[in-house]
């Protein structure tokens, strides 16, 4: 059974033609974005309206471009911030970049993210 399930995997991480749709360095899950706070977490002083963004281990300074995919809409953020700090949730965006890729009314979407520096 052990060996049945080995060649599976191979079988499957090998196959030709396989196209997810996604970039091979991007990550994918549920992001919400926040419009309060002071401070961000490297110093900086919080600006809603910017194209910024929170995650838990990226380095501060990070570009990221971050796509809806309800929508496709995509937009180009920097990571200023750490969080999200909800279970479940891969990255969290100002609220300027979430007017900009059309997530503010849901409040939280499936997104896919790239690192691009």
């Amino acid at each position: 059974m052990k060996h049945m399930f080995v060649g599976v995997l191979i079988g499957f991480l090998t196959l030709g033609g396989f196209d997810s749709g996604v970039a091979a360095n991007s990550t994918t899950g549920v992001a919400s974005y926040y419009k309060s706070g002071k401070q961000t977490a490297n110093g900086e002083r919080f600006n809603p309206y910017g194209l910024t963004a929170a995650h838990r281990t990226l380095p501060f300074g990070t570009k990221l471009r971050v796509t809806n995919l309800r929508n496709g809409k995509s937009v180009v953020v920097r990571v200023n911030d750490r969080g999200p700090f909800i279970r479940g949730r891969v990255i969290d965006l100002s609220l300027g970049a979430a007017k900009l890729v059309e997530m503010t009314s849901a409040g939280v979407v499936k997104v896919t993210y790239s690192v691009l520096n």
